[in-house]
């Protein structure tokens, strides 16, 4: 049995008190800053080798016990006795629980490093952490690469699932697993050593990098409690509902824009003030995503209900502008759409009502909703090319993407009402989760602080916090106004929204001027813009699928991050129009590298934001969905504004003048990566 005592815990509570001392030395006696920061290396420096080195002993003492099972192994083997197999698989069992009990521990003390580096960081001008990260990661014989690599695992990983495999083999197969790669061991602790590993080494899988992409709190310790109250809010046919609330709504953000140029023309308006029409969605957005993610404290069926009848009315006066021929109409049902957009309802459903076991498949499923609205509706807009008449009603190709959403919407609201299931709410915004950086669940079920050096110090410790972090359960409370969460954000957290802002900023420039850009130089018919913008819309779920299974698993997040970002750089300027003429590849060619850049850099940006945003912004109305959501839906209402406006100087200078903030934004947000590069981790 491991047994952890708390002295081999980093002592959080001596790293924290080191540093409002080294504070108040710096600030009132003068100290030198470079002394100050070889004096805390030096401390961190003993605190992590001691962490390595208690690890290491623990190896060795797994190592032997699994050796003296291995001698066991080869006599059963020998005398042919499978009557104690069962006996003999969990002894190995137990082995592989207190291989996970010591990757907790390890992934405990790492994020207590990141957090007392996070608060000297903070203190300090943010200095501390590229000084030491840079000096301590590539060096040979660095032992902070022991706590964040773990050396020596794969090993005792490899032991316990080769015989564990052989035990279960009661026919006396001389196969091993090395023999079957392809073939995976079911074993219910080789399962919980993978993930802990996964969890330790930030490896991902397809899965849970969608679900990243979501940015929805994944609780990595929950107490049996929660889980339970889980299972009795959880129902399948509600998450469906919400799923399909995504869904419609990405279709109805994307399907307007193959043919909102030319209804602006045939209202009597430039063909660019298809950037109003569709930015229009987004502006309202800013403010329904606050109020629907405050809503959604007391309940979630109404605010689906609401937001279903302002789709059903905005769709309807979309459809009915044609023939009242007025562009105020057209762009009031657009503001109403925009008012309906529940995805913060839906994010929320997913990280307070589905069980943790099912959460990354449902936040998985958010993602993959999302990326197929996006797909349908331009695929959709390219269908309805017919025109026709019912009274006085016109049904062609500028106005049926409105009555086709219309009913979509109508059919929608009639199944949200006779299936939704509202779940009990005994959480307010004083409801928050356990940090799993702070607390451990013990075997008997009784939570503990880990991140302390004496017992007697625990009540003082509880009390002794920073307000800006989360150092004791007590200031885990969610964030309670947009100040208070400005507040909660680190320079690492602020570049990565910069990044979110430029990505979605580049990425609604070429889709929303698609369809004018193709019209000018290409002559492009609706049907073509269509399936050009469908095309793109498939590439998301292919792209991440191999980020997430392969790229994750080989790159740190943050390179990739950082290439994704040169990538897009190089999207855009060859998207630029130079001389000459213009031609269909260097346009279809710059689109796939800057749209698959983004995306590329979408989903680890928001992996990136998940693990260096506070966990006091993973719930409450202002949480890190919301803050990601309105700094993606800002840059939407900007891009769409600077279309509409450069639009009037003329179709032939849209191209060069929309894409010169996407090349700027897009080079500073480079320089503040490379700026915070190692804060990220």
């Amino acid at each position: 049995m491991v047994n952890f005592g708390k002295r081999y815990y980093i002592n959080y509570k001596l790293m924290k008190k080191r540093v409002k001392l080294y504070v108040q030395q710096t600030q009132v006696d003068g100290k030198d800053h470079q002394q100050v920061l070889k004096e805390f290396s030096r401390i961190l420096d003993e605190q992590i080798e001691k962490i390595v080195l208690f690890m290491l002993e623990q190896q060795g003492l797994l190592a032997i016990r699994l050796e003296k099972l291995g001698e066991v192994h080869g006599i059963l083997l020998e005398q042919r006795d499978i009557s104690r197999t069962y006996e003999l698989q969990e002894a190995y069992r137990a082995v592989g629980h207190d291989l996970v009990k010591l990757l907790k521990f390890v992934d405990l003390n790492a994020t207590g490093i990141r957090k007392i580096l996070k608060k000297f960081d903070k203190r300090f001008g943010y200095k501390f952490t590229n000084y030491y990260v840079s000096t301590r990661s590539n060096h040979p014989y660095s032992q902070l690469q022991g706590i964040f690599k773990h050396v020596a695992i794969g090993a005792v990983v490899g032991a316990l699932s080769r015989n564990l495999a052989l035990l279960q083999d009661h026919q006396g197969s001389q196969l091993s697993i090395y023999d079957q790669p392809s073939v995976i061991l079911k074993d219910p602790v080789i399962d919980l050593i993978n993930a802990s590993v996964d969890k330790l080494t930030h490896s991902t899988s397809f899965l849970h990098f969608l679900g990243q992409h979501a940015l929805i709190v994944q609780e990595d310790i929950p107490c049996a409690t929660d889980d339970h109250d889980d299972d009795q809010r959880y129902h399948f046919m509600s998450l469906l509902l919400n799923l399909a609330n995504t869904f419609l709504y990405m279709v109805n953000t994307y399907i307007v824009v193959p043919t909102a140029d030319d209804y602006s023309l045939s209202l009597g308006a430039a063909a660019t003030v298809c950037g109003v029409i569709i930015g229009s969605m987004a502006v309202a957005q800013v403010f329904s995503s606050v109020y629907f993610s405050a809503w959604s404290n007391k309940s979630y069926f109404k605010p689906l209900i609401f937001s279903s009848i302002m789709l059903l009315l905005g769709n309807l006066l979309y459809a009915l502008a044609y023939d009242l021929s007025s562009i105020a109409v057209l762009i009031i049902g657009r503001l109403l759409c925009g008012l309906g957009s529940a995805r913060a309802v839906n994010r929320r459903y997913i990280s307070d009502c589905v069980p943790l076991k099912l959460r990354m498949k449902a936040s998985a499923g958010f993602v993959s909703a999302s990326a197929l609205g996006m797909a349908c509706g331009p695929a959709l807009a390219g269908l309805l090319q017919i025109k026709f008449k019912i009274y006085y009603l016109t049904f062609n190709k500028n106005t049926l993407p409105g009555w086709v959403m219309a009913v979509a919407w109508l059919i929608y609201l009639i199944w949200l009402w006779i299936s939704f299931k509202e779940p009990v709410h005994d959480f307010e915004e004083n409801h928050f989760p356990q940090d799993s950086g702070v607390v451990e669940q013990s075997e008997h079920g009784i939570v503990q602080p880990l991140l302390i050096s004496e017992a007697k110090d625990d009540e003082e410790g509880e009390r002794d916090y920073d307000e800006s972090e989360e150092a004791s359960v007590k200031c885990h409370e969610p964030a309670s106004s947009i100040s208070s969460a400005y507040r909660l954000l680190t320079p690492s957290v602020k570049v990565q929204l910069l990044i979110y802002f430029m990505l979605k900023y580049a990425m609604e420039i070429l889709l929303a001027e698609s369809s004018v850009i193709t019209t000018f130089y290409f002559s492009w018919p609706t049907s073509s813009v269509a399936i050009f913008l469908a095309v793109l819309g498939l590439t998301v779920l292919p792209v991440n699928a191999i980020v997430g299974s392969y790229l994750t698993n080989i790159f740190e997040d943050r390179q990739i991050l950082l290439a994704s970002e040169i990538m897009l750089l190089v999207g855009v300027i060859l998207s630029f129009r130079v001389t000459g003429p213009y031609s269909v590849s260097q346009y279809i060619s710059s689109a796939l590298i800057t749209f698959v850049s983004a995306e590329v850099l979408e989903g680890v940006n928001l992996s990136l934001l998940s693990r260096v945003m506070s966990s006091r912004l993973a719930r409450g109305t202002f949480n890190g969905g919301l803050l990601s959501t309105e700094a993606g839906t800002m840059a939407r209402v900007v891009a769409d504004g600077t279309i509409t406006m450069v639009g009037y100087l003329g179709e032939e200078k849209l191209l060069n003048l929309t894409l010169l903030p996407s090349l700027f934004i897009c080079i500073a947000s480079i320089a503040a990566t490379l700026l915070t590069f190692n804060t990220l981790f």
